[in-house]
């Protein structure tokens, strides 16, 4: 969902911003995990509308964002960012602005500032690459948390983006009529991330509830991508999976798409 996009479609559901459902229903599925390298697990879920789920401990597989601005600032697809850094898994880092560039949250690493604002009605953001060793790998946290920012302060990694789930695990997002293929991140109990890609379209109240639903532990979750951007690629443990979105309400209102959108910026995994 590109900058241009992103005004109207932010008014269009703009009551999603604002605590609504409750907790989902309890767990009923089950899930069958798919070891593809140490700290990488992956399961599909549903057939019909299959849901894609990496599941990264990165005490064991480190997450890393990687942009554009900080290479060559070329926009390359999923596919292609794994064959240009050699990674495991990539999913989009965030929506982008009409540079084609610049995320729209805040982001930053320790040697490089993509975006140095925050934005106001983004409640969620991932830190990594933490500074103590006393800290988890990775942490997803609500910034209308008390202590977020200090929290993520100790992280020389931030993302910041448009929240889906608030912990501990409850819908932020009422129904309306809106939907979308969807790329997301979420935090499971143990503080595990997880890399969701789905590009059957659902409203984001219908896809939260369907992921608190799942035996998944979820207790946080952000929005990275939705529509034809929406993108997640897989190329380890016997797993080559190239996945694109194409649905979006009131932009591109079909199943047609089937080629991965360049990006500019990415949350991966290295292949080991």
């Amino acid at each position: 969902m590109r900058v241009y996009r992103i005004l109207a479609w932010t008014l269009s559901c703009g009551v999603a911003l604002t605590p609504a459902a409750a907790f989902g229903p309890p767990p009923t599925a089950t899930v069958t995990w798919r070891t593809l390298q140490p700290g990488v697990d992956y399961a599909v879920i549903d057939e019909a509308a299959p849901l894609h789920v990496v599941r990264i401990d990165a005490s064991r597989s480190p997450i890393e964002a990687l942009f554009a601005t900080a290479e060559d600032r070329r926009a390359r697809t999923a596919a292609e960012w794994c064959r240009f850094k050699g990674l495991a898994v990539a999913i989009n880092l965030g929506m982008y602005g009409q540079d084609q560039l610049t995320s729209v949250g805040h982001a930053h690493t320790s040697s490089h500032v993509n975006n140095a604002r925050w934005a106001p009605a983004y409640k969620s953001a991932l830190g990594l690459a933490r500074l103590r060793q006393d800290l988890p790998p990775a942490l997803l946290v609500d910034l209308d948390a008390p202590g977020a920012r200090e929290q993520l302060s100790a992280y020389g990694t931030v993302i910041q983006n448009l929240r889906l789930i608030r912990a501990p695990g409850r819908n932020v997002w009422t129904e309306q009529p809106r939907r979308w293929s969807e790329a997301a991140v979420a935090s499971d109990a143990t503080g595990r991330i997880l890399f969701i890609f789905s590009r059957h379209p659902y409203s984001m109240a219908d896809l939260n509830q369907k992921l608190l639903s799942l035996p998944f532990g979820i207790t946080t979750a952000m929005h990275v991508e939705g529509g034809p951007e929406a993108s997640l690629s897989i190329h380890v443990g016997g797993v080559d999976l190239d996945l694109s979105g194409s649905y979006e309400t009131g932009f591109n209102e079909n199943d047609a798409q089937r080629r991965q959108w360049p990006i500019p910026n990415v949350l991966a995994t290295p292949r080991r």
